[in-house]
């Protein structure tokens, strides 16, 4: 790779960083793109990237050692410092035979809750000593930065030792009244399952999984939870109700009825969020907060997840959201037009209900 194409690559995270882009895109045939509140933007001041850029970019960022991952799988998720200015997740893979890259940019410090614009009784979940807490959502709205922020609260708050298994390690954990201990799959640890297994004899208070991708890690992190531990995860599902019906059907049948009580006894709490267009600029979360009280606690353990929805929305005084008021909430205040809100209200009637209220 030529000096010239570093400093071009350079140049490329430098505008995403300053951007405050969410993901750099390099695909062979098109402009490098960014993608800006939610949207893609080409950098049309910047050439067509030929097959060779790609494949030179790709090679560039990788080791030798995950060069030769690469190879073996067609594809592969690292973290990468630019410069120690700026952190990016990168996937590498191949389209048409040619290399890609896809580069999710990782701010160097971690934002508060406020500054996330999300409660602030979220923080009520960093008091536990033991439980599990969900963040789930879709892919590039907020989950990573949400967790790092309950986290960091832990991290500057109590002294305990918070364990952190991720695909790849995103935001870096500067310790102080807590030890954090950062452990990347494929280079630290062979997998979320043998991590979580191992992580219960290094003296953990606190586990962070990156993703609970398998019923392998959903076991675990159950039984950790179970165990005296506080874990946090995440989830690509959309709503609490969806969340549970998604862990217990991981499971064969004759497994779900024991899964469902150790669920119903250990959930803390299930937060989904997604980041809608703001009516200003950039995005804004919105959220559906369920809070494991004792009446989600009897609907979980008696398999009427159908049921929460309404739990939820009829609970506001016990301090959970339905998404439908997340929504008017902003709505009422002008940080979003009522079509946005429409277009992501998963029941239209009863959001124009609170509307009137």
């Amino acid at each position: 790779m030529t000096e010239q194409q570093k400093l071009n690559l350079g140049n490329l995270f430098e505008t995403t960083a300053a951007q405050a882009a969410s993901d750099l895109h390099l695909v062979a045939g098109r402009h490098p793109t960014i993608r800006l509140d939610g949207s893609l933007a080409p950098l049309i001041k910047e050439p067509f990237l030929t097959p060779k850029d790609t494949e030179e970019y790709a090679f560039f960022l990788m080791s030798e050692t995950q060069r030769a991952r690469f190879l073996e799988r067609g594809e592969l998720d690292f973290s990468y410092t630019f410069r120690d200015k700026a952190r990016f997740r990168i996937n590498i893979y191949r389209e048409r035979g040619f290399f890609a890259v896809a580069a999710r940019f990782i701010p160097t410090r971690i934002k508060t809750l406020a500054e996330l614009n999300l409660p602030l009784t979220l923080e009520r979940f960093t008091r536990y000593s033991q439980g599990l807490f969900l963040i789930v959502g879709p892919t590039g709205h907020g989950k990573s930065s949400t967790l790092a922020a309950l986290i960091d609260i832990i991290n500057h708050t109590y002294n305990v030792h918070v364990i952190t298994i991720e695909d790849p390690i995103e935001y870096l954990f500067v310790p102080d009244r807590a030890i954090v201990t950062q452990r990347e799959v494929f280079e630290d640890t062979k997998n979320f399952s043998s991590a979580l297994v191992h992580s219960l004899r290094q003296d953990p208070d606190v586990i962070m999984v990156g993703e609970m991708r398998d019923p392998e890690t959903i076991a675990t992190a159950i039984t950790a939870a179970e165990t005296g531990h506080l874990v946090f995860a995440t989830l690509h599902t959309n709503s609490a109700a969806q969340t549970i019906d998604r862990i217990i059907d991981s499971f064969p049948a004759f497994q779900q009825n024991q899964i469902r009580a150790q669920l119903a006894n250990i959930l803390l709490g299930v937060l989904s969020q997604r980041l809608v267009p703001s009516a200003r600029e950039g995005r804004l979360p919105v959220m559906e907060l369920m809070i494991a009280n004792h009446a989600i606690r009897n609907l979980i353990r008696e398999n009427k997840s159908h049921q929460i929805d309404m739990t939820i929305a009829t609970s506001y005084s016990e301090g959970m959201i339905s998404l439908n008021r997340s929504l008017v909430a902003l709505v009422k205040k002008g940080d979003i037009s009522l079509s946005t809100a429409q277009m992501y209200s998963m029941d239209e009637q009863a959001m124009e209900k609170l509307l009137e209220e």
